[in-house]
């Protein structure tokens, strides 16, 4: 089974809206994934929990986690959400970088917008790993 990593800064936004995208489509046979941040702050923004609930995904127990070499250790592949430059290359490791904005404070409109980036994102992720439900 594979393991995907989605990080970004303070793990409240970007990459817990990626992680729950990638585990609800993948093939869960095939891989899996968790997000964690390198600043993980104490929750995962109110106005992510609520774009995601609109979705059927409740984050609102999500809990925030620090990203470190430990936890890439297990990973097959690590998807840097705005933090790659905060993050050192590991050897084996696949990477994976997406420039998408911090939805932290931003109106839900906006949040709205970065969570239908994200989930394109993570679709065409699993097209192209050949991770798909059966």
């Amino acid at each position: 089974m594979k393991i995907y990593i989605f990080a970004c800064v303070h793990n409240a936004g970007r990459s817990q809206m990626a992680s729950a995208f990638f585990n609800q489509f993948v093939d869960p046979d095939l891989a899996s994934s968790l997000s964690a941040g390198t600043a993980p702050v104490a929750h995962v923004h109110p106005e992510v929990v609520r774009v995601m609930r609109e979705e059927g995904i409740d984050l609102a127990k999500a809990q925030p986690q620090k990203l470190t070499y430990e936890l890439v250790n297990t990973a097959n592949a690590l998807v840097t959400i705005g933090c790659g430059e905060d993050w050192p290359p590991v050897p084996g490791l696949k990477r994976i970088d997406w420039p998408i904005a911090d939805p932290r404070a931003k109106d839900i409109p906006t949040v709205r917008a970065i969570r239908d980036a994200i989930k394109r994102r993570v679709l065409d992720l699993i097209e192209m790993e050949s991770l798909a439900r059966k």
